[in-house]
């Protein structure tokens, strides 16, 4: 407008100034013969510009240029950009617009850290939702744990632990409760365990205190007391075998038991105890079966725990074995393994009490048992007699059809 109209330079000064005061660039209008006629910082000291010096492709388009041209005139680095002005298809002159580098700089370093500060607060409530999220799947269930962890270990086992959150932690948590669980019942274990051994000790502790008073006393006849007497022998045979058993059963849960690992055939051992019960099997008129893989069956393991083994699962399958029944021993060979069978035909062990034979005292009968002599001790001591071989045993039973008990031995290389 000011080279093709009437605008005044007065009121192109006031323009630039604008432009100067808004955006804070300084702004200059440049005669084609390098006068500067228009300045929007005009100082009072009037500078022309060789216009001969600057390269050609400057004034030829525009230009944004970060070169030392201007450096005489301003104090710090600066930022130019030159268009020319045309008119009527001649250059008339140039506008050339200055920003110190500085400035530039600032601009960015501002604008980036508005950008950090839009950023931080559009992620701050997020992150705090992040937080809150990790803390319910984290630190709730870790308390949770705790408070169960201090309920169980005073003695609170009903406490019910609920886990919400990472699988972890449920995992965590299940197994902990069933930790409670197993705690709770060997609670129970040892409360029966206690009134168990206290009453198969008072028993018989009655009866040879009862008997020996009425001996010392005179209420039993001279000629009744050997009766009386061999009453009181087998009750104290009965208390020493419960001591020893107690005792037995002890060192092995202590791991504390040397086995003498030897090489043997299993038939002969077999045969040996089975000749030990004709006496038993001919009062109940029962049949004893015994049935061998092979004529010789040769094993790794202590000769006379195997032998207690076959000794308690023989009396057992006779105790619980009706009258004109039979009773199968059986050997198989599989692999590296001998497996022998003790199956007998009586009454069976009820289904949920399969899992409660191997316990102390555990007898099938609540009111202490079809068989009053015995001590409830010889199954579990026969099952920690097979697993310090590092062997199994498992029982198949079906009430009123009868009851099979299968253990394996390692068979020996020779």
């Amino acid at each position: 407008n000011f080279y093709h109209s009437n605008m005044t330079l007065e009121a192109l000064t006031d323009q630039l100034r604008s432009i100067d005061t808004f955006l804070g660039l300084r702004v200059w209008i440049v005669n084609s013969d390098g006068t500067i006629i228009a300045d929007s910082s005009y100082t009072g000291n009037a500078v022309n510009i060789n216009l001969n010096e600057l390269d050609p492709s400057f004034l030829s388009e525009e230009t944004v240029s970060e070169n030392t041209f201007f450096q005489g005139i301003f104090r710090e680095p600066m930022l130019s950009y030159i268009h020319p002005i045309s008119y009527k298809y001649q250059v008339r002159g140039y506008i050339i617009l200055h920003t110190s580098q500085s400035g530039i700089t600032a601009a960015a370093n501002s604008y980036y850290l508005d950008v950090i500060n839009l950023c931080f607060l559009i992620f701050l409530p997020l992150l705090f939702l992040i937080f809150l999220y990790i803390y319910y799947i984290t630190a709730i269930p870790l308390k949770n744990l705790r408070k169960a962890a201090m309920e169980y270990s005073s003695g609170n086992y009903n406490y019910a632990l609920v886990l919400k959150g990472l699988s972890e932690y449920r995992d965590l948590g299940a197994a902990l409760s069933y930790m409670a669980t197993e705690l709770s019942e060997l609670d129970d274990y040892q409360k029966k365990f206690v009134a168990n051994i206290s009453h198969d000790f008072r028993s018989p502790l009655t009866s040879i205190k009862g008997y020996a008073e009425a001996i010392l006393d005179g209420t039993i006849p001279h000629e009744m007391q050997d009766k009386y007497l061999n009453i009181i022998l087998f009750e104290t045979e009965r208390l020493n075998k419960l001591t020893s058993s107690l005792l037995e059963l002890n060192s092995f849960e202590n791991h504390g038991t040397f086995l003498d690992i030897i090489s043997f055939d299993i038939n002969q051992i077999i045969k040996k105890t089975a000749e030990s019960f004709e006496g038993s099997c001919r009062d109940k008129k029962i049949t004893l079966n015994l049935v061998f893989s092979s004529y010789e069956t040769y094993v790794d393991a202590d000769v006379g725990k195997i032998q207690q083994v076959l000794y308690n699962l023989i009396d057992n399958a006779i105790k619980f074995s009706y009258n004109n029944s039979k009773i199968k021993v059986s050997t198989e060979e599989r692999g590296d393994k001998v497996f022998v069978s003790v199956k007998d035909y009586g009454i069976g062990i009820p289904k949920d009490s399969l899992k409660k034979v191997w316990d102390r005292f555990y007898k099938t009968d609540a009111s202490r048992g079809k068989d009053k002599k015995g001590t409830g001790l010889g199954l579990s001591i026969t099952r920690e007699i097979i697993q310090a071989h590092n062997e199994n045993i498992n029982v198949i039973s079906t009430e009123g059809v009868g009851t099979e008990f299968i253990f394996s031995l390692k068979k020996s290389e020779e």
